[in-house]
This record gives structure tokens, sequence and C-alpha cells, in this order.
């Protein structure tokens, strides 16, 4: 398993060998989505900042895999049109990914406006 850190902070888990983890953390479509997505109404990537990929920890792979543990498959899932194209067929190229920072909610981001 390998870990997307930025600044310092460990961002998310990836359950895939080294290439896959760096193919998916520095592809155009995850970049955008960590810039877009915030934590605590920070941005989790500002655009500019390293996207280090290194292996991920004991901590981090126990994270990870309780996370999935706990994972019913009744989340909010939405395909990623950034993806659109991979190969829909292709089981073998499917990781899962983890954040390991709380990821703020659309509504909380919403509410803050309205204050």
């Amino acid at each position: 398993m390998f870990t997307l850190e930025i600044d310092g902070t460990a961002v998310a888990v990836i359950n895939g060998d080294e290439e896959t983890a760096r193919d998916l953390f520095t592809c155009d479509g995850f970049k955008s989505d960590i810039r877009s997505m915030t934590s605590s109404g920070t941005p989790l990537w500002n655009g500019t900042s390293e996207l280090k990929v290194r292996p991920a920890t004991e901590d981090e792979v126990e994270i990870f895999e309780d996370a999935l543990a706990e994972d019913d498959g009744s989340g909010d899932f939405e395909a990623d049109p950034h993806h659109a194209d991979a190969e829909a067929g292709d089981a073998e190229d499917e990781a899962d990914i983890v954040f390991l920072v709380d990821i703020d909610e659309e509504d909380e981001e919403d509410d803050a406006l309205d204050a």
C-alpha cells in the first residue's frame, strides 16, 4: 500500500502497487478532486505543493483496513467523470482509496458560505 503525502500530511492511502498509486494520485482528475475537496475548510491541495507518494506506514495500513471493514457498500459512490474512459471490466486495475483526513461534507461547505 502507498500513501499520498502533501506538505508533510498523510492525505490518502491506496491498496495498489507503486505504479498504480503514482498514476492515480498524480492524474489530472484526482488532482482536480483534491483541489476542490476540503478538510476543516482548507483545500487538501493548493495546486502547487509536491504530491509525495511513499510506502504506507503500519498505522496507515491499519486505518485503511479498518475503513474498508466498516464500509457496507451503501455510501454515496459517484462515478468519476475524469475516469470515464477507463475500461469498465478491468478488475485488476481497481484500487481502493481511503482518505486519512476528515473530508468536509458539501452541506458543511454550503452552510459556511451562508454564514
